[in-house]
């Protein structure tokens, strides 16, 4: 037919629509002038070097060589990492991903056993394309598949054993959710009854101690190896680490060379991060804190505007993250919130994304540094204004 685009055509003009759409969002993002927290990957390249720059000087050497795969800054940021959690070495990671898939090889080699025990809404299981089979041979097993972590009693009722159980800290795709301590505790306990070791999948780790009401070393020492990253929560360009012992250390960095993880200058990354332990790690209690104040202010706020349904999860937040869900397509949520951006300046929520029943959307919210300059009535009014430019509220129930 004349005129109609080819597979091809339309492919293309999808991919452009959607770029169009991701620049107009970054821009309406940037250049707000009030936001709940900031995302890393917002603002420009020459601001993002100043800041840098800036920052970096109070908390290194910049009149120092760059690093050199793997010596220079990126060695003292693994000294640093692992003495705030406790553990006797730890390896920097350009990736979370190669620090995990590396992890439970080098478990599954020691242990004897590819089975590893983790939960279906874990990061592996959802996000890396299927690496813990397809390229490191290892067998997922499932405790639960409950949206929260496992409790002692399903670890230890799992009916075929398991080499290494794994705990994702807080388990985001569930909510941002934790156990209680004496629940992890358990936990871990249960898995050592079953003789298997226990990795901690501590991509948010920082933000879990105000929660438990302990330290990172006590958090960190439950397990046999933990994984954290430097930029989620800490801010930094990327990157992430593997802490644990000596011995598990240096096989990780045979594995790291193997894996393509060997890269040969990674200060700006390293030196982010360093930034990031000195300046948000801690921070992060107030934010943890105020992401209570703006839970409830939500929640409170929809309810007097007449939302027939919708969700704070968790109620009371664990950490500084939570998730909103709402009775509205993804589409038609995250264009309200760019044209709050782009109008007001302000942003309240950023990308909804479909989940659960058909109808039903649901955003992370994030609690930072900027977010603390929010009240109450700051948080209920910004919603107010978010709620009016949606199509209509649902008529009541």
């Amino acid at each position: 037919m004349i005129g109609r685009m080819t597979a091809d055509e339309e492919a293309a003009d999808a991919h452009e629509g959607a770029g169009e759409r991701r620049a107009r969002r970054l821009a309406a993002w940037n250049t707000a002038r009030r936001r709940l927290g900031d995302a890393s990957a917002e603002g420009t390249i020459a601001g993002r070097l100043a800041r840098l720059a800036e920052e970096g000087a109070a908390v290194h050497d910049l009149s120092r060589s760059p690093d050199v795969y793997g010596d220079g800054i990126v060695a003292d940021l693994e000294e640093r990492t692992a003495d705030l959690l406790g553990t006797e070495a730890a390896v920097f990671f350009p990736t979370g991903t190669m620090a995990q898939q590396v992890a439970l090889r080098c478990w599954a080699d020691r242990t004897g056993s590819p089975t590893v025990a983790l939960h279906p809404l874990s990061h592996p299981e959802r996000h890396e394309r299927h690496a813990l089979t397809q390229l490191t041979g290892l067998r997922p097993v499932h405790p639960t598949t409950e949206p929260r972590l496992p409790t002692a009693e399903e670890v230890w009722e799992l009916p075929e054993p398991f080499g290494t159980l794994m705990l994702e800290l807080p388990l985001r795709d569930a909510g941002f959710v934790l156990p209680t301590w004496d629940e992890l505790v358990e936990t871990v306990d249960a898995a050592r009854q079953r003789e298997a070791v226990v990795h901690f999948d501590g991509a948010r780790l920082w933000e879990c101690a105000p929660h438990f009401g302990r330290t990172l070393p006590e958090i960190a020492g439950l397990a046999d190896s933990v994984y954290v990253s430097y930029y989620k929560s800490l801010g930094g360009l990327s990157g992430a680490a593997l802490a644990g012992s000596s011995s598990l250390v240096e096989e990780a960095r045979a594995w790291r060379h193997r894996y393509g993880g060997q890269v040969f200058q990674q200060w700006p990354a390293a030196l982010s991060a360093l930034v990031g332990l000195e300046r948000e790690l801690p921070r992060l209690p107030e934010y943890v804190d105020h992401a209570k104040v703006v839970a409830d202010a939500l929640r409170r706020g929809l309810e007097d505007a007449g939302v027939p349904w919708f969700r704070i999860h968790p109620e009371v937040p664990h950490t500084h993250q939570f998730q909103v869900w709402l009775p509205y397509g993804p589409e038609e949520l995250t264009e309200a919130g760019v044209r709050q951006a782009e109008e007001d300046g302000t942003v309240l929520f950023r990308v909804w994304e479909a989940s659960g029943p058909p109808g039903l959307a649901v955003t992370e919210v994030t609690v930072a540094a900027p977010g603390l300059l929010w009240s109450p009535e700051d948080v209920r009014e910004a919603l107010s204004a978010f709620l009016a430019r949606l199509p209509g509220l649902p008529a009541r129930g």
